[in-house]
Parts: C-alpha cells; structure tokens; sequence
C-alpha cells in the first residue's frame, strides 16, 4: 500500500506541474479576438511545453521518484511522453493555422517575428529529437555521440520554446504570468544543473577500481569493482546502477548495467557484461586498476521486494541471466529454503554463462535447472528451442500460480513468456521484468 500510495502521489503531482502553465490563460487574458479554439490551442501549447521540461526530471533518476515505479518504466514513460508532448505542437500549429493563420506570419525567417522564427526551430529540434531518439539503432547512431546530441537538442528545444513564449508577450505581461514563467525557468535550469554538474560532481567524490576482469562463456565478461576512499555501495539483488569506465563522470559516457554478485559481499561489486554494442566490446580492453564510476544502486526488479513469495521462477535469455545470478548468489548465501526453477535459453551449449556455478548453486538451494538450447548439441537430452507455454506447463509445479517470476532477455522471448504465464493463470502481480535496451 505504501509503494501505491507513492505512486499516486508521484502521479498526481506529474499532472499538476503538466496543466499548472494553463493558470496562465487564467491570469491577466489573452489578445484580442481570442476565444475557445485560440484558448484551446495556447492551452496544448503550455501542456506541451511543460511535459517538455518535466522530461528532465524523468531522466534525472531521483530515487524516491523512481522507487515506486522502476527506472525502466520511467524511461519508457519519458519515451512515449516526449511523442505526446510533440503531438500537442504539432495541433496547437494546426489548430492557429485553421482558425487565425494570420498570427504565424511570414515563414521566411530574415522577414518573420524573431519569437515565430524561435517557435518554429524548436519544434524543429523537437521533432529530430524524437526520430533519432526512436530510430537511432536503424539510423546507424552511435549511442555516446546519440546522447550527446540527445542532450544539446533537448536543451536547445525548450530554451527556445521559452524564448517563443516570452517573445508573444500575451501570457506574461501580468505580474503573476511573469514570476511563474520565471519560477518555472528557474526550476528547469536548477534541474540541467543537477544532472550534468553536481551529480558527476558526488559520483567523482567516490571512484571505484577495476580490480579483476573475468572472460566469461558467450562473448561476455565479469568486470570487479572495489571502492577507492569510500565504504562502497549496498544493492539489492537484481538491481543495477549506471557504469562510467575509462571517462570522468562529466563527459556522460555512463551505461546500465545489472550487478551479478551477492548483495551480501560487501567488498566488492561484479557487473557480467556481453558484447553487443559499442562500448560493450571494450570491456574486453579494461585495465586493472582502472578507475570508474557508479550511480546506483537503481531498480525494483528483486527478489527483496517479494520476502513473502512462496517460491521464486527465474527465465532468462542470454546475458539476462547476469540479475538472476545475482539473486541466486544472495539467496544461497542467506541458505534460503524456497523451491525454486531457473529456466534459461541459449543458442548452444558453449554460450551458456556461469554455466558451471549453476550447478554449484543447485546443491546450495533448492534449485530446478533448466537449459534451454535452439541449437543443442549431438546427443542433447534438454529442452530445445525456445521457452513456450507448452514447456512452462510441462516444467513447473501444478500450483505455478502461487510462484513468483523474473524475467529477463530479448524482448521476442519476454513477451511470449508473458502469454504462456498469462495461460497458466498467473496474476500479472507475480510476473516481472526488466525493460532496457541500451548498449
């Protein structure tokens, strides 16, 4: 009740600081001739232009704003935002061009009112921003330099919705418009300086140091963290926290990665790592005694968050087995009791990470382990192919229900997991998974 009751509040004041910039319709008027469809479409405007700015707080990862919800879900919730932000601009345009075209004046800039020419290169940036944003892996971008500009576009973008704001002048010549477009200014600029100043700054404040690096099965590799001058970082199984490596925390070169050793070994931090993207394929070139950085520990994907579960069910693709490592480490150094199933899909058997403490594991807990393989080797009398509602029937207890599951790997596989669970009768409560997809 109290992870619901944040919520609320959370969502509740998202909509608030969202529809609070329409007081400014309220507040002094509008211009002259204006009626419903201008109201209306001001209205869409300032809507559109506060979910713009909010969109930094999104991404600014405070933690007790993210528990409730998972980081994840956060991201994705920005994601969408940000094209529904873009949708408003875009009819709030419309609706002015249909109603009273005189007001958007001469397109060509060396003519136009320097507030229309801002309007209109920040919807501009706006709508570059979403499409490299959506399709920056069929766009060939680079994540590093994608986010780098991510940042410039989305600064640039509001600033000179705001510089269009001010320059139409209707809605801040009372003396209430003013100190709240000023407020509401203020407030955006604290936050970029929060995110790319001062949160670097605390990260710098408390480096770790590459003490072993690990080849793992499958292209992937353990990286060990110790801390340097500080007591280190408490997480729970599951979670993960953003990694800077080789780079000084301001350059924004971090990436998520789950944590894959036992909460419970304080002196150290292990993140498994594959070889899928651009920076992943140079952990391989890590040094010992490298210096890196962490902002974590984030996430709700845990088995801590679930102490009254009868039994636990973790299925996972590929280096989606790092998270359920990590919980399956911590689980048998706390001798956990519960029955639980680990169902784990590969393309061959050489592929399979921690292959060998699997089965170390399974003599520490109560542990079912179930290799799935689309390729299986000559002679292989596992599961093959992939993990299907018919193999779920066939593998778990009678009383699957009652169980709780993780998931985590390719997208293709979570969603079918989803619809064979979903066919067992489990409650979508029970069921849980991560959602990235950065590398």
């Amino acid at each position: 009740m109290k992870s619901v009751a944040s919520a609320l509040f959370w969502i509740g004041l998202y909509l608030g600081v969202v529809l609070a910039p329409l007081l400014a319709l309220k507040i002094g008027g509008g211009p002259p001739g204006s009626g419903f469809w201008w109201d209306f479409s001001m209205g869409l405007g300032f809507a559109a232009m506060s979910m713009m700015g909010i969109q930094f707080f999104l991404t600014a990862r405070f933690k007790r704003a993210t528990a409730p919800f998972g980081v994840d879900i956060i991201y994705y919730f920005h994601r969408y935002l940000a094209v529904i932000a873009l949708a408003l601009v875009y009819v709030h345009c419309a609706i002015i061009y249909v109603k009273n075209p005189a007001a958007l004046g001469v397109l060509n800039p060396l003519e136009a009112e320097w507030y229309m020419t801002a309007g209109r290169v920040s919807l501009g940036l706006f709508t570059l921003l979403i499409i490299t944003a959506l399709w920056r892996k069929q766009l060939r971008i680079h994540y590093d330099e994608w986010r780098m500009a991510h940042i410039v576009l989305a600064v640039c973008a509001v600033a000179l919705a705001m510089a269009h704001i001010v320059g139409v002048g209707y809605y801040i010549n009372a003396a209430a418009e003013w100190w709240f477009w000023v407020a509401y200014t203020l407030i955006w600029v604290w936050l970029i300086v929060y995110i790319r100043v001062v949160k670097p700054w605390m990260m710098h404040k408390r480096p770790y140091h590459v003490t072993e690096l690990r080849e793992e099965r499958g292209d992937s590799w353990t990286l060990v963290l110790k801390p340097q001058g500080h007591a280190g970082m408490r997480f729970k199984p599951g979670q993960f926290a953003w990694l800077t490596l080789r780079q000084s925390p301001w350059h924004i070169k971090e990436h998520p990665f789950s944590f894959s050793s036992s909460s419970e070994v304080t002196d150290r931090l292990e993140f498994t790592i594959k070889e899928l993207g651009n920076f992943t394929s140079t952990i391989k070139d890590t040094k010992i005694g490298q210096i890196a950085y962490l902002d974590g520990p984030y996430g709700i994907f845990s088995v801590d968050r679930h102490k009254g579960a009868s039994g636990f069910v973790f299925i996972a693709g590929g280096i989606g087995a790092a998270p359920m490592l990590s919980m399956l480490r911590t689980l048998a150094d706390r001798q956990d009791k519960r029955p639980m199933w680990f169902l784990y899909g590969n393309n061959t058997w050489d592929e399979v990470i921690f292959r060998e403490e699997l089965e170390q594991l399974k003599e520490r807990l109560d542990l079912r382990m179930i290799h799935v393989l689309d390729q299986p080797p000559e002679g292989w009398e596992g599961e093959t192919g992939f993990i299907t509602a018919k193999m779920l029937k066939r593998v778990l207890p009678e009383d699957a229900a009652k169980l709780t599951y993780f998931l985590c790997g390719p997208e293709p596989m979570t969603d079918a997991v989803q619809r064979g669970l979903h066919g067992l009768r489990v409650p979508m409560g029970k069921v849980h998974f991560e959602l990235f997809d950065m590398v």
